[in-house]
């Protein structure tokens, strides 16, 4: 298995990250703006982009700790994957350690997927730090594929 590493760090409480992360409103901040569902344990996310979209179940909602998610609709490659975002607090920053793992092989959607994430991470950051994150459909174009 293989696996997208991140890391980032925002001047943000963990509380303020993890209400990003398990929120309708926090998640259509900066990743899609086409987001509906439950971000807490057990709960069911979708999240709908120009080009198709995802469900996440909610595996483990730990406040300002963890979130992890398992992806049980969308491309071929996602669908069995994880994507779990760990917090902690580092010389006044809030640490996220993101990660989606368990891709069956390195596949260049898996690269742009990568880049993808770094994207959207950096786009969690400024909305957390400043109000305003980048979310689809006004994200960075990468590429061909969007």
């Amino acid at each position: 298995m293989f696996d997208i590493l991140h890391r980032i760090g925002v001047t943000a409480s963990p509380d303020e990250v993890y209400t990003a992360l398990t929120t309708v409103d926090g998640l259509a901040g900066w990743w899609t703006q086409d987001t509906e569902g439950d971000g807490e344990t057990g709960g069911l996310l979708k999240f709908r982009f120009d080009v198709g979209g995802f469900d996440m179940k909610v595996l483990d909602a730990r406040p300002a700790e963890l979130v992890l998610w398992e992806v049980v609709e969308g491309p071929a490659e996602w669908v069995g994957t994880r994507i779990r975002f760990e917090l902690k607090q580092e010389d006044g920053f809030t640490i996220v350690l993101f990660r989606h793992e368990g891709w069956r092989e390195p596949v260049e959607f898996m690269y742009h997927c990568s880049t993808k994430w770094a994207t959207f991470l950096m786009s969690l950051k400024r909305m957390v730090e400043t109000g305003k994150g980048e979310p689809a459909p006004n994200d960075v174009k990468i590429s061909n594929w969007h």
